[in-house]
């Protein structure tokens, strides 16, 4: 099967919801270590993507040339909530280049930190492209154009050189061919790909293993160190990446993308794990990526805890009464 089922929510004893997937589990080799379902299943990596996005202007030494922060290069990885100090992380990343929010093409929506956390926003709020999940995203981007001397109107382009470069760097890291990734165009208007989800892996694995990657090493510690040391600037309050990479002590680079794709990787392990849900049901995702941590061993008593409200195995009712349960359903098949 391309996809089994991997959380079940049951209530009262009665199945009431099959949540699907696929799982890849790769080393920084490339060899596939587990899997569930389709391993190689073809998906878009959305916001998983954005710490090899954001890898042209690091090689080419961009943040230091910048004076960004470490913060500041966490939100190069970011889907972020549109908080204050993400607001302001992005406005100090336009303003070390010379520019402003207006030069960002990434458009604007509510700020996530109401959307995600489902509260209403305020009547009054006024929000614009800093809001952006991506906007950190976006502000290097701007930086690297304006570094290499390259047009702004129209970085999002798939001909633009930025793009260009970014679609090569991305087949170095994943073990592609160029023209062998599918360009779509994300939510922030900026060219993504879909890639084999056992590719996202390995991908992620080569990430987290820092100064061990032959290629790409200075850089992938540069990303890696940012996102692990400063969780709340690629993710913000409330969010599992936060979650996950508090818990992982500084072990585990975890990204989330829209529509159910999730990874994370282990620096000290050299391994990584990509999970599909081909529903994008959040707390599904969430459940099943705690899952894989407990079956490949990663998590200690301490982590099971912390972890367990992304497991959220008791379904209760808005008057805190228990009414079913979300359960695992599957087990990784070791390669």
């Amino acid at each position: 099967m391309q996809f089994a089922p991997l959380i079940e929510l049951s209530r009262a004893g009665l199945t009431e919801c099959l949540h699907f997937g696929a799982i890849a589990v790769v080393n920084r080799h490339g060899k596939l270590l587990a899997q569930v379902g389709d391993p190689h299943w073809w998906t878009y990596t959305r916001s998983t993507l954005k710490a090899l996005q954001a890898l042209p202007f690091v090689n080419a030494r961009g943040p230091e040339r910048a004076g960004f922060s470490q913060a500041e290069v966490a939100m190069l990885c970011a889907s972020h909530n549109g908080e204050e100090m993400h607001v302001r992380a992005a406005e100090s990343m336009l303003d070390k280049v010379g520019l402003n929010y207006r030069a960002l093409r990434c458009g604007c929506h509510v700020p996530g930190l109401f959307t995600l956390m489902d509260q209403q926003p305020p009547a009054d709020l006024k929000f614009d492209e800093r809001h952006h999940n991506c906007s950190g995203k976006h502000a290097g981007f701007l930086a690297h154009c304006v570094q290499q001397g390259w047009s702004l109107d129209d970085y999002t382009e798939p001909h633009h050189p930025l793009q260009q470069a970014i679609r090569e760097a991305v087949a170095q890291t994943v073990g592609m061919e160029v023209e062998d990734l599918k360009m779509g165009i994300d939510g922030c208007s900026a060219p993504n790909y879909a890639i084999p989800l056992s590719k996202l892996a390995y991908g992620y694995a080569r990430l987290a293993s820092g100064e061990a990657d032959a290629q790409f090493g200075a850089s992938f510690a540069q990303l890696t160190t940012a996102m692990t040391d400063c969780p709340e600037w690629v993710s913000g309050t409330g969010r599992n990446d936060l979650a996950f990479m508090q818990a992982g002590r500084g072990d585990w680079v975890s990204k989330i993308g829209a529509d159910g794709v999730q990874v994370v990787a282990s620096k000290s392990r050299g391994e990584a794990f990509a999970i599909k849900i081909i529903d994008a049901n959040k707390p599904a995702l969430f459940a099943a990526s705690v899952e894989v941590l407990d079956q490949l061993g990663w998590l200690d008593a301490a982590q099971r805890s912390l972890l367990a409200p992304w497991r959220a195995s008791t379904l209760h009712n808005a008057r805190g009464t228990q009414v079913g349960a979300r359960t695992p359903l599957f087990k990784l098949q070791t390669i």
